[in-house]
């Protein structure tokens, strides 16, 4: 019998706060402390996550941005997209990734960015099956 997955929405710093050991998966070199002080930044310019439960058990989530830019037009970014190790290669991120495409289309988005690391070779297939194309470089410059 196939696991029925619950989708949910969060919104509040509250919900979010305990879903910490899965933003370590994905950035070992955050804290506890800038997890809570940077949701605390964020959440005021619309910053939400939706995340996959089995159960109480979250196996997997990626925060949201609504925004948008002159060469795309209003658009849904996806940020810190992580599915727990434990339950890769279970479709989870491609129930997310739906999940969210349908949601960006609702709320009047075209089109979807996101981020993935360069070595993170996996993600990138991922996203090109789920239909991301390579567009460019994000670069950082740190202050």
């Amino acid at each position: 019998m196939p696991n029925l997955y619950q989708i949910r929405i969060l919104t509040r710093k509250s919900d979010m706060t305990p879903l910490f050991p899965l933003i370590h998966q994905l950035n070992n070199q955050v804290t506890v402390d800038y997890y809570q002080d940077v949701l605390e930044k964020m959440l005021p310019y619309g910053y939400r996550m939706v995340a996959v439960y089995d159960g109480e058990e979250c196996l997997g989530l990626s925060g949201i941005w609504v925004a948008a830019k002159i060469y795309c037009g209003k658009y849904l970014e996806m940020d810190n997209v992580v599915v727990a190790a434990a339950h890769r290669s279970r479709g989870i991120g491609q129930l997310l990734t739906d999940f969210i495409t349908d949601l960006a289309r609702q709320e009047g988005c075209t089109s979807m960015l996101l981020d993935a690391y360069l070595e993170n070779e996996k993600a990138h297939a991922f996203y090109e099956r789920a239909g991301f194309i390579k567009r460019g470089y994000h670069f950082i410059k740190n202050l």
